[in-house]
């Protein structure tokens, strides 16, 4: 259990982050890890709680509480404190097929319940992962192992996103050949070209699939199934088909001004400029520039903070950053008691990077779009907002957000990035494979199963379940991988945890 006085002997201790004017000059992680020894009196600090909360991945009130891949905590904490770095390794690689990218973007679900941070500072949890993880790579322990034996069962999975991946993965180490298609140019979906390179650089994503190559999965990118291959050749060819390609459909405002000239949805973005960070260091201009310019972020997410770190180390001369709810209070409040995930106001590193460079946070909050507006040439000149407030609607008796009478505002805008969110996965794709679609535009599936209505058909990820975070996007690969190994078996010798 670490140590038995551990959570009272020592201090949460994180890595150190490069000052925010520093970092922004370039487009690389900015974190500076503890050192091995540091990382041990970590470990320390974990109590092996009765109820270890920390990997429970329990929803509580509409809210995920604790790790959703159920990563076996405790175990690895004790056995960072002991220096067993290797056992650590291979008890983290039970639960999680990617603790390389968990421990970069993973919003820590495991550290918000966990019982140290009831009372005061939560285990350091994901930096414990990042140790192990890096550590496993420095000293050989994370090669590749392919599988001893195949079964001479085929299955392609479309999409090579965490989902995509994990089922990819799994699949594979049972025995089964694998196929991964995508359509963009990289490997990786999200991870490579919808979480900008400070967050998770593109060469982490690299090391991990050179891995996944070696132990006998093939990856064929630049092919879009559905136009470029038929979906019928895929279902012929192989004995199963994983359909794993994500939430892609951006959320727009129809607003007047929607078609002036400077408006991009944010993961467009953030792709091109990745894109071309990768492909020329920037130097190709084959990317929306936000150099000079001011510019409006409309979300307030996790993709709208990471708008407000590019268009900042694009150059942009002034960031606003618009939030439709209410500012969330600093502390919990009483209605949102631990082990809760806690609603409370972060900062994250865009806006600390704002606020270094701008002298304020650049949010405002319960504001929307009115209007777009743009000179005579099309061009966008500013956005008219709106200030909005809680209001119950009469006819449902849900709490909506409504305009507030005479609150328009101008402010000026040379670029505008939507940052609104996801509505489901793309419709071709569906209508390519004839599988059936929510209301959400979400496949359909039996509740908890991942078979849809097409046979040798399964589906997983964001695709499935909508937009959502890495870690459930896994769990869901490791999940449907083991309903296709039964279909293909008759039973199955992949678990989940």
């Amino acid at each position: 259990m670490g140590k038995p006085t551990g959570f009272m002997e020592y201090t949460r201790e994180t890595a150190a982050a490069i000052a925010p004017k520093e970092r922004i000059k370039n487009f690389n992680e900015f974190h500076i890890p503890l050192s091995k020894e540091n990382q041990q009196i970590q470990g320390a600090r974990c109590m092996n709680c009765g109820v270890p909360f920390c990997q429970s991945g329990m929803e509580i009130m509409g809210m995920t509480s604790g790790c959703p891949l159920h990563n076996l905590i405790p175990e690895w904490n004790d056995l960072v404190y002991k220096g067993n770095w290797e056992q650590a390794y291979l008890r983290l690689k039970k639960t999680n097929n990617f603790p390389e990218f968990t421990a970069r973007v993973c919003p820590a679900l495991c550290e918000a319940a966990c019982t140290c941070g009831h009372y005061g500072e939560a285990v350091s949890v994901k930096e414990n992962e990042y140790g192990i993880i890096e550590n496993a790579y420095a000293q050989g322990y994370a090669k590749a192992q392919p599988p001893r034996v195949r079964t001479g069962k085929s299955v392609a999975v479309i999409g090579s996103g965490p989902a995509g991946l994990a089922a990819a993965d799994q699949l594979n180490k049972r025995g089964h050949k694998v196929t991964v298609y995508e359509r963009d140019d990289r490997v990786g979906g999200l991870l490579m070209y919808g979480i900008p390179n400070m967050k998770l650089e593109k060469h982490i994503i690299e090391r991990k699939i050179k891995v996944m190559k070696e132990e006998g999965i093939a990856f064929f990118t630049g092919i879009d199934v559905g136009k470029d291959v038929k979906a019928s050749q895929i279902i012929k060819d192989y004995d199963a088909v994983v359909l794993a390609c994500g939430a892609k459909n951006p959320r727009d405002i129809s607003v007047p001004g929607r078609d002036a000239s400077g408006i991009y949805f944010a993961v467009d973005f953030l792709a091109a400029t990745t894109k071309s960070l990768l492909d020329s260091g920037l130097k190709d201009n084959q990317y929306p520039t936000a150099k000079g310019k001011k510019v409006v972020i409309i979300g307030g997410g996790d993709t709208g903070n990471d708008c407000v770190g590019t268009v900042i180390r694009q150059g942009a001369t002034h960031v606003t950053q618009i939030e439709m709810m209410p500012k969330a209070p600093s502390a919990r409040a009483e209605n949102n008691p631990w082990p809760q995930w806690p609603k409370v106001c972060k900062t994250d590193y865009g806006q600390e990077e704002a606020i270094a460079m701008f002298g304020h946070d650049p949010r405002i909050y319960q504001t929307t779009v009115k209007e777009f507006l743009k000179d005579k040439n099309g061009n966008l000149t500013g956005i008219k907002l709106v200030k909005l407030e809680s209001r119950k609607d009469e006819k449902t008796g849900r709490m909506l957000m409504a305009e507030v009478p005479g609150s328009e505002s101008n402010i000026e805008a040379d670029l505008a990035l939507i940052a609104a969110g996801f509505l489901g996965t793309q419709k071709y794709v569906a209508d390519a494979f004839g599988v059936k679609l929510n209301e959400r535009t979400n496949v359909i599936t039996e509740a908890g199963k991942y078979q849809t209505n097409v046979k040798r058909v399964f589906t997983a990820g964001d695709m499935h379940r909508g937009q959502s975070l890495v870690v459930w996007a896994i769990r869901e690969g490791q999940e449907a991988a083991r309903e296709v190994d039964e279909s293909l078996l008759g039973y199955s010798g992949l678990s989940v945890q």
